[in-house]
């Protein structure tokens, strides 16, 4: 059975969707902005990495889940030369055994945020 999950730590969605669905053990988040205080963190990708990676962090703990237990995230940059900056951000994240991964550059993302990370979990 399918379960909304809708984290309070996590700036509200911004459109018609939420911040992740359940499905048995499963969790597939939808994509966290570098959104803090409802709007886009200041600075340029250092910055927004960090953010949209706190806000998927809030969005897998009000799923039971960490980032220990996700098995793929997608990663949207708005320009692929911010490759090598958001690696060193995403290493702090995701320390040993980390997650299979895709990364690549899209022509925009909403509110001119310079990163979107989406992931598929487990609860623990």
């Amino acid at each position: 059975m399918k379960r909304v999950i809708n984290a309070k730590q996590a700036p509200e969605a911004i459109g018609p969707y939420s911040h992740a669905n359940a499905f048995g053990a499963m969790i597939f988040t939808s994509g966290q902005l570098p959104v803090s205080e409802g709007k886009i963190v200041s600075g340029g990708i250092i910055e927004q990495s960090k953010q949209s990676l706190l806000n998927l962090q809030y969005v897998l703990k009000a799923a039971h889940a960490d980032m220990t237990t996700v098995v793929k995230t997608t990663c949207y940059l708005a320009d692929i030369n911010d490759f090598a900056a958001f690696n060193e951000v995403y290493k702090t994240f995701f320390k040993s055994d980390c997650p299979a991964r895709s990364c690549f550059a899209v022509k925009d993302l909403p509110l001119g945020a310079l990163i979107e990370v989406e992931a598929i979990a487990c609860r623990k």
